[in-house]
């Protein structure tokens, strides 16, 4: 839809935008617009960062204990299910 908005259409666009709302008020909301930007950025910033901080629960538990039962796996080749469904850990000179 907006593939082929060139120079032509994007100088028609600002002077239609000239022409609503003025030259005075332009800077003006170029510079609310920026705000508005930097304030859902660090936003967004730490929503992420709470989300790092959350303690893993429910599905991400589960996914967590098959990436450790498919680590264990593929670290010690000679444990067996029960030990990995167990949690034991084996290592060459045998079972700790």
């Amino acid at each position: 839809m907006f593939s082929k908005l060139g120079a032509p259409e994007l100088l028609i666009l600002l002077v239609v935008v000239l022409i609503l709302f003025g030259a005075k008020r332009l800077p003006e909301m170029a510079r609310s617009f920026g705000q508005s930007l930097r304030i859902l950025k660090s936003e967004t910033k730490a929503m992420r960062k709470d989300d790092a901080d959350v303690p893993h629960t429910g599905v991400h538990a589960a996914e967590l204990a098959l990436q450790s039962a498919f680590d264990a796996r593929h670290a010690a080749p000679e444990a067996t299910e029960a030990d990995i469904h167990l949690g034991v850990e084996t290592s060459a000179g045998g079972a700790t």
